[in-house]
């Protein structure tokens, strides 16, 4: 099991070393897996499911998951020794490719002098700057350990500002595991069929007003029938937890428009498209100022972390300066701080947004072609790094439309791209993710194995 063994195909193995090898032909037409299924059983009796995100189960595309045995540039290598040009990317973080030099060298002198403090350091103070200088609508930052933190963060400190209890969030919208959010969400929820969560109050539910993505009329009626009392809209300005749903002409700034004249907060959830999609996020590439941001991935350059940014006169009411508790043991963890400077260092240096826009668009125009050779009735969305190939003909703009995808024909094009050497997202509502470690190669030889697909499907 390997890659297409087309002789321009960049097709490595990872050789003991962790250094790249020649390239190879495939292994086998039938690829096994049989050590990946023993430590997935093994897993089941010890961990619910045998996985510890859901979305990592395989559920939606049956069968069971592969397990990683190491990971380098573009490629993960899994417990059978198979490998795969990798567009997941630890869902996103690795926009450098896996195991970067110069961030695993930082991490490890870092851990020299300490894996974690409980005291400030000046990694902290310098990841935050970096943070203020990239994004234009942040000017303070409150480092925590995870997206999901930030957007909770975010929603508390919306709430105590304004003093107001509601929030209006957008279908398909996937901000974490948090109790307020986690109605009508993507990701996970979207892709088991349980778009809400048992074990939340009915309550503190209702304090949550999900509306379709993209109806700026269906937003502008919430605002009003529930006037003086949403503290904030809280949206991903492109949403990567349905799939991709791209924002249509003027509807951010739409509700730029309605969260200012209701007294409201905009709030962004940047932690898939921040530091991705451009240098200052989708509020630079979109040209609209959300009040509060939330980040996380690729801050963190791989490891756990996450960060909640704004107006200063916001940000202030977090405690200690203000009444909107918030606090974490490991918070600003040095490693994580480390990792994460390191990362937008090369990205800066290496003018890495716009060699991703480049590699980004040679996949666009390859799977395009592709869809016209086949006839493949699909939809194919992208914006710099980030795509989506829909398994419908129909716009996807708002979760509904995206539901009226194929799963089964999903299902197959999955694992074709798999036993063929590629490793996308198993799920028709994730996001693909590419890095700068990618080559025009691996793109061509992705093109290939994706039009083999379709045409084995159509």
């Amino acid at each position: 099991m390997a890659f297409p063994s087309s002789p321009t195909a960049a097709s490595y193995l990872l050789s003991r070393d962790n250094a790249f090898v020649s390239p190879i032909a495939a292994l086998s037409s039938t690829p096994t897996r049989a050590e990946s299924h023993r430590l997935f059983e093994e897993a089941l009796r010890y961990i619910p499911g045998g996985v510890n995100s859901p979305v990592r189960a395989f559920r939606a595309v049956g069968g069971d998951p592969f397990f990683a045995r190491r990971a380098l540039g573009a490629r993960v290598e899994d417990a059978d020794r198979n490998v795969y040009i990798d567009y997941v990317c630890s869902w996103g973080p690795s926009i450098l490719g896996h195991a970067h030099p110069e961030v695993v060298r930082a991490v490890q002198e870092t851990a020299l002098g300490g894996l974690s403090f409980g005291i400030p350091h000046g990694g902290e103070a310098e990841l935050a700057r970096k943070v203020r200088e990239w994004v234009p609508g942040v000017e303070r930052v409150r480092m925590v350990n995870s997206g999901t933190e930030a957007t909770m963060t975010a929603i508390r400190l919306a709430r105590g500002f304004t003093r107001r209890d509601k929030i209006i969030k957008f279908e398909g919208c996937y901000h974490g595991h948090v109790d307020s959010l986690l109605v009508k969400a993507g990701s996970g929820a979207l892709t088991l069929g349980q778009p809400d969560s048992a074990g939340i109050p009915a309550a503190l539910a209702s304090l949550t007003i999900a509306v379709p993505f993209n109806d700026l009329a269906a937003v502008e009626a919430a605002f009003k029938a529930n006037p003086h009392e949403v503290a904030a809209v809280i949206v991903e300005p492109l949403p990567a937890n349905a799939g991709i749903l791209p924002p249509r002409e003027g509807f951010l700034q739409g509700l730029r428009q309605l969260c200012t004249e209701h007294g409201a907060l905009l709030i962004f959830d940047e932690v898939m498209t921040g530091f991705r999609l451009a240098k200052g996020g989708a509020q630079q590439l979109f040209g609209v100022r959300p009040d509060l941001s939330t980040f996380g991935k690729v801050i963190g350059g791989g490891l756990p972390v996450g960060a909640i940014g704004g107006r200063n006169y916001i940000m202030e009411h977090l405690a200690p300066t203000g009444p909107v508790y918030q606090a974490g043991t490991l918070s600003g963890n040095p490693l994580a701080m480390a990792a994460g400077l390191a990362q937008l260092r090369v990205l800066e240096r290496e003018n890495g947004f716009a060699k991703l826009e480049t590699l980004g668009a040679q996949l666009e125009a390859g799977v395009r072609e592709a869809l016209r050779s086949t006839g493949a009735p699909c939809s194919f969305y992208r914006y710099g790094s980030m795509f989506c190939l829909y398994f419908t003909t129909q716009p996807v703009w708002s979760l509904g439309d995206a539901k009226t995808s194929d799963l089964a024909k999903f299902t197959q094009f999955f694992w074709h791209l798999l036993d063929n050497g590629v490793y996308i997202a198993p799920s028709q509502f994730e996001a693909g993710f590419i890095s700068l470690a990618h080559t025009e190669e691996d793109i061509e030889a992705t093109v290939a194995a994706m039009a083999a697909a379709l045409r084995e499907m159509y």
